[in-house]
């Protein structure tokens, strides 16, 4: 079974355009409107997991990041065509 955080994400992505992205501050307010401070946490550590399965893209500057390694402001998208898994 898909964690929850993980069905918000793929169903907030799933509408936007190719090479749009969201917050992670939108997916934590989807998630648990009330909680979302604390829900922050727990979108990183999935997002993190779903980039290193090249299923999502982590942004930084609007250029991918590596996702074992970023820090700061992020944003989230779906890879684009040709996109794979990150390299180790």
């Amino acid at each position: 079974m898909a964690d929850p955080i993980e069905t918000v994400i793929l169903d907030l992505l799933a509408p936007l355009a190719p090479g749009k992205s969201i917050s992670p501050e939108e997916a934590a307010r989807a998630a648990d409107p009330e909680g979302w401070r604390r829900t922050l946490p727990k979108v990183r550590a999935v997002a993190v997991g779903m980039a290193r399965e090249g299923r999502l893209v982590i942004t930084r500057h609007g250029k991918p990041a590596d996702p074992n390694q970023f820090k700061g402001v992020y944003r989230l998208r779906l890879p684009l065509e040709g996109e794979g898994a990150p390299e180790a």
